[in-house]
């Protein structure tokens, strides 16, 4: 038959109408005379002949004329291996008449066959005509017919002979329908695949023009639906691809357990289940969606039995694997793009924290700036406090928590503290680490976290927060570890700055501050305090120390001497090393009277606990916001004034501005 197929005239043609596709065969009349002369069956053929020689001998007993002079016979058809196909009498099959042994003769010798007999109807004629094919003349049935005598004839054999062929004309004409509807079946399958293939380009086509995600996901829904509307689709996602689709769900593969949809994604390949629902069988499909570096998700489609064939399955796949490439492409292309904009985002970012080396700036810009890349509905930034070992609230737009303290190993921040690892939790109600106040303060469901290293140590942490859940991708989370590294640093800056600035305006011996802090310091305070005092404090014979003991026992005293000044005077006090062995204390907010208090406090500590012992003398001088002139230099004047009558007056003395002291 494969030969015949092969041998079809180039005249055929086929002609599609609308979306249901028929076709019909139109050869010229000696084409087709000669085309179905060369159709034909081969022996490889004839043990699947059973079911076309039944049709042929329904065909053949509709169609013969009965012949009213001729004999009354029972006809049957047999195949060569002696099974009877068809029979229109049960008398043929008569116990004592033996046709299959006639038949098998007649098949082996291939030629006619007579036999005369008695049964229990009486004396018969039983003849066996051999049926051949067209051109090889290959022996494929055996036709049989049994006449009684008392109907026979002279012309019984011919007869035979003449049915015999009409038989042989019905098989034909049944072999040619059926090649026919074959054939017709066959263009028609190809016609549908060729318009599978063209509606697959053309998805291909619409995808690959795609480089957004969520359009190329929307694009396998919208073809799904247009080439199988009573389907049901969805697709989880593996990832956290978000997306405002309703078909596009989360794959919780620890919820799903081993599901079809489970088995798919872990195999990677077509996994096929059905099943029956009420009076439907139903078809149930779990698809891969995957490209060459992974799996992002698993195609869910169920749909009637009916309506799905193999080769429905086959365009599904495909357009899954045309989906997973055109999804991996585009994925790929927003993540370059995105590398791109947190370069951006990381460039801006960092040359905005390093134009600031003022602690408080950083933290309160990154508070906004953070809140802002990342579209978080809440922000809170904390700094270790080594002296406390607390977290304290540096920057954050939650009230509730401005100004407060958390212990080291509570929290967020302690729990990422002792981890030194960021965190990221898509559903607060499932974290079971630690609890937060920030979180439960806010009602917060999603969070990103990161520890925040200064000289390699956790000092600090960001933390950002939404209400929704599942708001925070991995991208997020990543960008957000490699701002805080940024973030870091531009912190270490500004620590060092200061520790710099502290340090320059230190005195190296003493530990106190030098002069011109100390100046800057109390122009700050005239400007906005209402009185303060300046205490002027000299060492006593200072240079006969140095040249008694030496210079390195003279350092050792005024290093005492100073140690004696801080500890005797309020912590908001400033001291300072006025210059070789005087120093000066400014007492913001305080009188002249209270000044003199502390100054006595640190004269008689100075004589009683220096070694070797020393005396120091002492000017004070106020000022407050009444004075006709208030400067740092007519304070400064007036308390050395002072300083230099206590020195004449006979040392270890305190003289108040123009008036006598006391001992």
């Amino acid at each position: 038959m494969l030969e015949h197929l092969r041998s079809l005239p180039t005249s055929l043609k086929l002609r599609s109408a609308g979306d249901s596709t028929s076709f019909t065969v139109l050869p010229s009349h000696d084409d087709h005379a000669l085309w179905m002369q060369k159709m034909d069956i081969t022996p490889f053929d004839f043990s699947y002949l059973s079911s076309l020689l039944g049709q042929a001998f329904t065909d053949w007993t509709n169609q013969k004329d009965s012949v009213p002079s001729g004999p009354i016979a029972a006809y049957s058809v047999w195949n060569t291996e002696g099974e009877c196909i068809g029979e229109d009498s049960g008398q043929i099959t008569d116990s004592d008449i033996n046709v299959r042994s006639m038949v098998l003769e007649c098949a082996e010798k291939e030629q006619t066959l007579s036999r005369r007999g008695i049964s229990k109807h009486g004396e018969y004629l039983l003849i066996a005509e051999p049926l051949f094919s067209r051109i090889n003349k290959d022996i494929f049935a055996v036709f049989v017919a049994l006449v009684f005598e008392s109907h026979r004839s002279e012309t019984s054999e011919a007869v035979v002979r003449s049915e015999a062929l009409h038989y042989h004309t019905c098989f034909y004409r049944r072999f040619e329908y059926i090649f026919m509807t074959d054939l017709l079946h066959s263009h028609e399958q190809t016609a549908r695949e060729e318009h599978r293939r063209s509606i697959l380009f053309q998805i291909v086509q619409r995808m690959h023009d795609k480089m957004d995600v969520g359009a190329i996901l929307d694009e396998v829904f919208v073809s799904m639906d247009y080439l199988y509307p009573s389907t049901h689709i969805m697709l989880y996602m593996s990832q956290d691809q978000r997306s405002f689709n309703p078909r596009i769900k989360p794959l919780l593969i620890q919820e799903r357990g081993e599901d079809i949809c489970v088995r798919s994604f872990m195999e990677g390949r077509l996994i096929v289940s059905r099943s029956d629902e009420l009076d439907k069988r139903i078809i149930e499909v779990g698809l891969p969606l995957k490209g060459k570096q992974g799996i992002y998700g698993v195609f869910h489609i169920e749909m009637n039995e009916e309506l799905m064939e193999d080769s429905d399955l086959q365009l599904i796949a495909m357009m899954a694997d045309t989906a997973g490439t055109a999804f991996e492409n585009a994925k790929l292309h927003e993540q370059s793009h995105m590398l791109i904009q947190e370069l951006r985002v990381i460039n801006d970012l960092t040359q905005r924290l390093n134009k600031s080396l003022q602690l408080m700036e950083i933290y309160q810009f990154s508070e906004q700036e953070f809140k802002n890349i990342f579209q978080a509905d809440f922000c809170c930034i904390l700094q270790l406090n080594d002296s406390t070992n607390r977290f304290e609230v540096m920057a954050t737009n939650v009230k509730e928590i401005r100004q407060r303290t958390y212990p080291m190993d509570s929290g967020i921040a302690g729990y990422m503290y002792q981890t030194e690892e960021p965190l990221i939790i898509s559903d607060y109600t499932q974290f079971d680490k630690v609890t937060s106040s920030f979180m439960e303060l806010t009602g917060a469901m999603s969070l990103i976290a990161a520890p925040i290293r200064v000289d390699g140590q956790v000092k600090s942490a960001i933390l950002l927060a939404h209400v929704r859940e599942h708001f925070f991708s991995y991208e997020n989370y990543r960008l957000l570890q490699m701002l805080s590294i940024h973030l870091g640093l531009a912190l270490t800056n500004a620590t060092l700055h200061a520790e710099v600035r502290r340090l320059a305006n230190l005195d190296m011996l003493t530990g106190l501050y030098v002069r011109h802090y100390l100046d800057n310091i109390i122009h700050e305070r005239q400007a906005h305090d209402y009185c303060g005092s300046l205490v002027v404090v000299d060492i006593d014979q200072f240079k006969q120390v140095n040249d008694t003991f030496g210079h390195q026992t003279g350092d050792q005293v005024l290093k005492q001497v100073s140690d004696i000044v801080t500890s005797s005077v309020r912590p908001e006090d400033i001291c300072a090393r006025w210059g070789g062995e005087e120093l000066a204390i400014y007492m913001p907010q305080i009188g002249i009277q209270q000044a003199l208090v502390y100054a006595e406090r640190i004269r008689t500590r100075v004589e009683a606990e220096t070694r070797p012992s020393v005396t120091v003398s002492s000017g004070i001088a106020e000022w407050n916001w009444m004075d006709e002139k208030v400067s740092v230099e007519s304070l400064f004047y007036r308390a050395d004034m002072a300083l230099y009558s206590a020195k004449n007056g006979g040392r270890n003395r305190i003289v108040i501005e123009e008036q006598e002291g006391i001992r």
